[in-house]
């Protein structure tokens, strides 16, 4: 993209048209597409939806690739649960994220995102070791169908998200930034973030939210320019690193204020655009 575009999450069901004409009606042209369902990672569901985004002149930015099982989304449960860091459910969830990704090379959509989880910050940690080790094959298969793999911001600090992009070690790889995110998890300032990993980013989620204010769940999600994440300047500096990708918003509460807040991100997103 020669330019940076506004977008917006949508889940994808069985009927995946619907997706896309949530997009349109919200007037976006682009969207990442959500998928948590395996069963849904089929040639017939993504060809209908190839077929209704072309139709709608909408572009599909990335398939955000969830994985089966239990996803606890706390500090007390969340390191045992969220993505492939945890040891015991890893074996079953790389392949879904390999199927999201020749799902997506089959549509010609450049890149698959996930939660890899709360990855350790010590690089001699067994579980780093496993992990990597993961992220390594997943890697590589992307790679071989000419996708790209987005780690999605949360849990992990950007210092260890960017010695882990090292480590990968392939050219694949890179970030969709969700400025939220760091904060919910009291991980990093956003803006700040950039100057660790900036470089990496080829997404970016508008979400907004704040800090934690315990220890055991994680700070609040706001509307867009109600919460923390300072948007102008962070606005200001992916421009300053040469960001062209989409910036998609992301606000998870659902129903009639859903589609409201959406609206008015949009708005403001382009108020600073």
């Amino acid at each position: 993209m020669s330019e940076i575009k506004l977008g917006v999450i949508v889940g994808l069901t069985a009927e995946p048209e619907q997706a896309i004409h949530k997009v349109r009606e919200l007037g976006l042209p682009t969207c990442q597409v959500s998928v948590w369902k395996e069963e849904l990672l089929t040639p017939a569901v993504f060809d209908r939806l190839g077929q209704a985004a072309q139709a709608a002149g909408v572009e599909i930015t990335t398939l955000w690739t969830g994985t089966p099982g239990k996803y606890v989304w706390n500090f007390l449960q969340g390191p045992a649960t969220i993505g492939i860091v945890p040891e015991a459910t890893r074996a079953e969830r790389l392949p879904m994220l390999k199927k999201g990704a020749e799902m997506a090379h089959r549509l010609g959509i450049p890149s698959i995102t996930t939660h890899v989880g709360f990855i350790p910050e010590d690089p001699g940690d067994p579980l780093y070791k496993g992990t990597l080790a993961a992220l390594k094959e997943l890697a590589a298969h992307c790679r071989a169908l000419g996708v790209q793999f987005w780690f999605e911001t949360g849990q992990e600090t950007p210092t260890t998200l960017l010695r882990t992009i090292e480590d990968i070690g392939l050219d694949n790889v890179g970030i969709n930034l969700d400025p939220a995110n760091l904060l919910l998890y009291g991980k990093a300032n956003p803006v700040d973030a950039l100057d660790v990993f900036g470089r990496y980013v080829r997404g970016v989620h508008a979400k907004d939210g704040e800090y934690p204010t315990n220890g055991r769940e994680l700070g609040h999600e706001q509307a867009l320019g109600q919460g923390r994440v300072n948007f102008p300047a962070l606005l200001a500096k992916l421009k300053a690193l040469g960001f062209r990708g989409a910036l998609t918003i992301e606000r998870e509460i659902s129903g009639p204020k859903q589609i409201e807040d959406i609206l008015k991100g949009k708005a403001f997103l382009q108020s600073l655009l």
